[in-house]
């Protein structure tokens, strides 16, 4: 089946909107920066490539074969994003707009090529699982940085990638996957939160902390 990256783009944020919950006609076209009629006509056209459903209070949901193409994107932008960063250099931000693009046309040969140069990894540089060949991927379960209280003692896991804006000044605080963080307050009426990233004082905001994942140390 050739689908047009519009359509692969579609399926992509069906996928990762879902984990949110319901994913809407409007939650789409607003993730997808495009009209809701637009969206609601791509629904339609998916749904009648049987890649998606849509019912009402149930929302859009990707049929088996709509996940497993999801899937087979993200792992190519994943994959991408990996060799950009740790073969080529590349920042972050760079790596994702230009994994945004190389997503939709990477063949089998490279993409094969790839993972062996880099070892099979089994997470992005932002700490997100990369799914298999075979359209399996890790479940993680940890919190929002957003969801810390004072006092407790914190490992950066994972970061979202949605905002390349946010990358680049996660990467410059330091707040990348594998740094420990130490929460000396938050103050929701400032929303802000204190923290110590890797040693040093940073004041940062509770609503961007909201995409960064973390895991609490047992043994700080």
């Amino acid at each position: 089946m050739t689908l047009s990256e519009a359509n692969q783009d579609y399926l992509k944020a069906i996928y990762k909107l879902r984990a949110h919950g319901t994913v809407t006609t409007q939650a789409l076209a607003e993730r997808l920066k495009v009209a809701p009629p637009s969206a609601t006509a791509m629904i339609k056209k998916l749904a009648a490539l049987q890649l998606v459903t849509h019912t009402p209070y149930y929302g859009v949901q990707l049929t088996p074969t709509g996940e497993k193409i999801a899937l087979e994107i993200i792992r190519h932008h994943r994959l991408v994003e990996t060799y950009l960063t740790e073969v080529l250099g590349l920042g972050w931000d760079q790596a994702h707009i230009e994994a945004e693009r190389w997503e939709h046309i990477l063949s089998e040969e490279v993409e094969a090529r790839m993972d062996a140069a880099l070892g099979s990894p089994t997470r992005d540089p932002h700490g997100a699982a990369i799914p298999t060949l075979d359209g399996e991927i890790a479940v993680d379960s940890w919190t929002r940085l957003s969801d810390a209280s004072g006092g407790e003692n914190l490992i950066v896991r994972r970061v979202s990638d949605e905002d390349t804006e946010l990358l680049g000044h996660l990467r410059e605080i330091g707040l990348v996957p594998g740094a420990r963080v130490a929460v000396r307050r938050a103050v929701g009426a400032e929303g802000t939160l204190h923290l110590e990233i890797e040693g040093t004082a940073q004041v940062f905001g509770i609503a961007p902390a909201r995409f960064v994942y973390v895991e609490t140390l047992s043994d700080p």
